[in-house]
């Protein structure tokens, strides 16, 4: 395996630049050229141009937008102000991106669904902020496990055992980090190309060939409106063209927790019964649902299924599972307690407050509260308790009675519980009868 190189960004970036002149072309809504964004970029990398600046500049684009060759190029530069992984020794190199969401816990499942198949997942992960969990902070639930592994190691792992995930590298596309804590500060988050290229240039600069991107909209996702989700997909997908990357979106629900659980220990029990085959009814469709699509584009992109039966096969006859337990003991977790992860110990129930058919869970009030439970950060850095959370007894469309539970709530001695109440009131609707709308919207290729 061929070490990544570090990109020199002095040698690649040392050209002057005017950055008024850069602010001011955007301002009258001209398209840049990938030299100008090379040249801005790498000049605000080494210091060159002041925060200020910067930031006047994301607000211009905020305010004039950028074309689909601005949005490549802009990606291309921000993947190329660090290392890139080259990830070409390994066989079928994929990688899976959601956008955020409430009880997501697909990345434990379709990791090892995929490695299953012949596909490699070589993967670098986050932890969660605010309302949505983080797939580091859901491994680390399991005694034992290491989320930061060496670059020998994630290799050399990754092609043994055919699954590594580690915590994101400072090294890759550090200009985007620069540029994410200041459109955090500045108010200029919401951009198509600026989510777009902060995404991708990650993706491009982690190596791997094949690319599915789970893009959420709803109350509990980031793109709250289907319009804006499907236009962030289609710019993702673009890139990914421009780029010579297999791309495919898969646009889904979260207007209600997409999983029964939502905690970090209970999500890892969750993923565990789909692994196992427990989720062919109830509660736990949705979710088997989301990953057997998301498996299967993957899966097809690299060529290495033809039909979504293969996928549900390797679902259902334990090959998945096998591999989630090679992988956990790879990165030190213990296998032996994952039927028994530490929760919290106290327990408080959501219950309806009338009769009928539940016709709405609100997505984002539920992680709210898991997150006033302890199992939420408000910043980078946070403590967070990971056997803190909640568990759904019902989902859109089940008919319920008043009193029933709609939930049951993991605390600890009452920590957080009135603040977690109070985001549930009025999170749930019941109402006459109506038919849920399938998780799955739509997939873009």
């Amino acid at each position: 395996m061929t070490k990544p190189e570090r990109v020199k960004t002095a040698d690649v970036h040392a050209v002057d630049v005017n950055p008024v002149d850069v602010i001011l072309a955007k301002r009258r809504g001209e398209a840049h050229d990938r030299a100008a964004l090379d040249a801005f970029i790498g000049a605000y990398q080494r210091g060159a141009v002041a925060d200020y600046q910067v930031a006047a500049w994301l607000m211009a684009v905020v305010w004039r937008g950028m074309s689909d060759a601005e949005t490549a190029d802009l990606t291309q530069v921000l993947a190329d102000s660090g290392e890139r992984l080259d990830l070409a020794g390994l066989p079928h190199p994929v990688d899976k991106h959601s956008t955020g969401g409430v009880g997501d816990t697909t990345t434990l499942v379709v990791a090892p669904l995929v490695a299953a198949l012949g596909a490699t997942v070589a993967k670098l992960s986050g932890r969660g902020l605010g309302h949505s969990g983080g797939t580091i902070d859901k491994l680390e639930s399991i005694p034992g496990f290491g989320a930061t592994l060496s670059r020998e190691a994630f290799l050399r792992q990754a092609r043994e055992v055919g699954i590594a995930v580690t915590g994101q590298s400072a090294d890759l596309a550090p200009a985007d980090g620069l540029l994410y804590a200041l459109r955090d500060a500045t108010g200029t988050v919401e951009s198509i190309p600026l989510i777009a290229s902060s995404i991708m240039s990650k993706k491009l600069a982690g190596g791997a060939k094949h690319l599915v991107l789970d893009v959420k909209s709803g109350s509990g996702a980031f793109m709250k409106s289907d319009d804006d989700a499907r236009e962030l997909a289609r710019a993702m997908v673009r890139i990914g063209q421009r780029a010579g990357l297999a791309v495919r979106a898969v646009r889904s629900r979260m207007d209600e927790p997409l999983g029964r659980a939502v905690g970090h220990a209970l999500e890892v029990n969750e993923a565990l019964a789909v692994l196992r085959g427990d989720a062919r009814g109830g509660a736990q469709n949705a979710l088997r649902e989301v990953v057997v699509v998301l498996a299967f584009e993957l899966l097809e992109s690299a060529g290495l299924v033809s039909g979504r039966a293969e996928v549900e096969a390797a679902l259902d006859d334990g090959r998945a599972l096998t591999r989630f337990e090679r992988w956990i003991d790879a990165q030190g977790g213990d296998v032996s307690q994952l039927d028994r992860l530490e929760v919290a110990p106290d327990r408080a129930t959501w219950t309806a407050s009338a009769s009928g058919t539940l016709r709405r869970i609100d997505a984002e009030r539920v992680g709210v509260a898991v997150s006033r439970l302890g199992g939420g950060r408000a910043k980078k850095g946070d403590a967070i308790d990971l056997g803190v959370g909640a568990v759904l007894h019902a989902r859109v469309g089940d008919e319920i009675a008043a009193g029933d539970a709609i939930a049951t709530l993991y605390h600890r001695g009452g920590r957080g519980l009135e603040g977690a109440l109070a985001a549930l009131a009025g999170a749930a609707e019941v109402g006459p009868p109506l038919t849920p709308e399938p998780v799955v919207i739509e997939v873009l290729r």
